[in-house]
């Protein structure tokens, strides 16, 4: 009934998709196995892409030839750039989703690839041989054989649902728990853990007093995550809310406390540290009064209202009883209640830098079965198992972001080589190259390894050449143009910044804080007429370069030095515990976590820097 299959992906979220997507589009025959075909890219929790850290992933997988930014694009109803006010570093981008619409468009753009089969069935198991996975089990109890496996499921594996005293199996509202396959990797070596996330209660808009809460309007000039010229900016947008809990809201959280699964020990695995629930919220901040709640509609027909702030795991007459205390909520009507998800998850450090198992070969590893929290976490380490299960099985070299390369980079070196034992999310301070790892560059980064593995499209690599090219033209420009002081200082005094006594080239003044391009550009009208034919972007680009050149050549050499450790390889098959001279606690987490390089030996916790001389040395002879 089936072929042999090249990939076969287990699970249809959005590693899942991005996985099954790069696999296929790459070349090979893939299999994506899903317990419902109706529920693929659910966006179980908010409906948005993108945030801090989290837009400049969807970017990347964007540049790279991933799906997740032309969906989004697609299919947003509200668009912000977020931090406008620092630094460029610090710019990200985010879209509010229409929920049924984000999964449509995920359907239909996997069912327009021909090499992409699909198979509704719960997987049970895999099949092991020599060392090897060589395919899975279902339900069933067919075989389907594959060269390679890609496991990405989400919060199913032994998924249980808690709503105060109540408990019950499954791996989202309404979905059943994916059973059998923790059971059999427990026995095949693997360590297991358990985690949880929650969400909140859904509400009817309809029911809801806008006119008490405070309008959270989209960008004027709305922009979009997707380099592709396949996507336009919103002409439209749906605005969303913010409102704030009170100590009568709290008051009431409290009454509930008791039956709590968190606070009673029902629950055992870690929740999020950075999106904790509102119990939580209120039992850990109690000197604060107020929390913030974000009021998002979930699509642009539907009166369905996300109540960001609110994850919950309370008994649903708490959730209704306090939900109603918070303005613009007094009328408010229940759709569903909040509740908490426990899962099965497996410690990261037991992956390969292309998220390939240590123990088993051919076996891959996304999303959250690896620890993250987060659709666009997922998304990218979908896109990388998927690229690297088809380089496998076409025995190519592996292909492996640095951490100066790629958020991505900078994600899967953090699971690999310290581990998570809390929900993992992504933030710019986790990124020691982050003035490197800009949204704005994202396609200048990535678009031409991209396009090396087949994934990038000429027409991708020709735009981001020609955006390249534009923004050194401008930059050369920014160097030629010259201001005179009885023709800027008015307006340098005006920004609030010193005037000058003599010439100034237009690259100098960029240099100040408080200089802003527009207002200098004015003073020029034939070189503003003349850059005006450059895309807006590359001006963009050019501008973050002159003013972040210092910090920019600064990361540039500091990631060269780290790529001398980082070029340094280590034999999967290396002995750590014949090197006496390093200390016991080095010795078991080297060998448990198997570094590929050097460079990720020195970022492995407990292991120290005379840890990574003495390997130095060892090596060297």
């Amino acid at each position: 009934m089936f072929p042999e299959y090249d990939v076969i992906v287990i699970g249809a979220g959005h590693a899942g998709c991005e996985a099954a997507s790069a696999a296929a589009k790459l070349g090979s025959r893939t299999l994506l196995i899903t317990m419902n075909m109706n529920t693929i890219a659910q966006m179980s929790c908010n409906p948005a892409m993108g945030g801090v850290a989290k837009g400049q992933i969807v970017r990347e997988i964007d540049a790279l030839g991933g799906l997740s930014g032309i969906v989004t694009d697609k299919t947003m109803i509200q668009f912000r750039m977020l931090n406008r006010s620092k630094g460029a570093a610090m710019w990200s981008p985010r879209a509010q989703s229409d929920r049924m619409r984000f999964a449509e468009e995920w359907r239909m753009q996997l069912e327009a690839i021909p090499n992409l089969d699909f198979w509704q069935e719960m997987a049970t198991g895999i099949i092991v041989k020599d060392g090897r996975v060589c395919g899975v089990r279902t339900g069933m109890g067919m075989e389907i054989m594959g060269k390679s496996v890609v496991l990405t499921n989400g919060t199913f594996l032994n998924g249980v649902i808690h709503i105060g005293e109540k408990q019950f199996g499954g791996g989202r509202a309404a979905e059943r728990a994916s059973t059998g396959i923790t059971e059999q990797l427990i026995e095949l070596g693997f360590e297991a853990g358990r985690m949880k996330t929650g969400t909140p209660p859904r509400i009817d808009g309809r029911s809801l007093n806008y006119s008490r809460m405070e309008e959270q309007a989209g960008d004027e000039i709305p922009g979009k995550f997707s380099y592709s010229d396949t996507t336009t900016p919103l002409l439209k947008q749906r605005s969303c809310y913010i409102t704030y809990t009170n100590q009568a809201v709290h008051e009431v959280l409290k009454e509930g406390f008791e039956k709590s699964p968190m606070f009673t020990g029902r629950i055992q695995g870690l929740g999020p540290r950075y999106c904790p629930s509102v119990e939580d919220k209120i039992n850990r901040f109690a000197d604060k009064d107020r929390h913030q709640i974000f009021v998002e509609p979930e699509g642009w027909d539907t009166v369905e209202i996300y109540v960001n702030g609110f994850s919950t795991s309370l008994p649903e007459d708490i959730q209704y009883k306090a939900i109603r205390l918070i303005p613009g909520f007094e009328n408010a009507k229940m759709f569903r209640p909040g509740y908490a998800i426990e899962y099965d998850y497996f410690p990261p450090t037991q992956l390969k830098n292309t998220l390939e198992t240590n123990l088993i070969e051919n076996l891959y590893f996304a999303g959250q079965i690896n620890g993250t929290t987060g659709y666009e976490e997922a998304g990218c380490q979908g896109l990388m198992a998927g690229i690297n299960a088809h380089l496998k099985v076409r025995e190519e070299n592996p292909f492996i972001l640095s951490r100066s390369e790629a958020y991505i980079g900078v994600l899967i070196d953090d699971l690999i080589t310290k581990g998570t034992d809390e929900p993992y999310r992504m933030f710019t301070s986790r990124a020691e190259y982050r003035i490197l790892l800009r949204q704005d560059n994202a396609d200048i980064r990535l678009t031409e390894k991209g396009h090396q593995l087949g994934l990038a499209t000429d027409t991708a690599l020709a735009r981001t050449k020609e955006k390249e090219n534009d923004t050194a033209a401008i930059y050369s420009q920014f160097k030629q143009i010259k201001f005179s002081p009885e023709e800027v200082n008015g307006t340098l005094e005006a920004m609030g910044s010193a005037a000058i006594k003599e010439k100034a080239t237009l690259y100098n003044l960029l240099k100040r804080p408080q200089v802003e391009l527009d207002k200098l550009l004015s003073l020029k009208p034939d070189f503003q007429k003349a850059i005006s034919g450059y895309h807006k972007e590359a001006l963009e680009q050019a501008e973050i370069m002159v003013r972040y050149e210092d910090y920019i050549v600064k990361e540039q050499q500091l990631a060269e030095r780290m790529m001398s450790i980082d070029n340094v390889n280590i034999n999967p098959t290396f002995d750590y515990h014949k090197i006496t001279a390093l200390s016991k606690e080095s010795r078991e987490k080297l060998f448990k976590t198997k570094p590929s390089t050097l460079g990720e030996a020195s970022r492995i916790s407990g292991v120290t820097p005379s840890d990574i001389s003495i390997l130095m040395v060892y090596m060297s002879k």
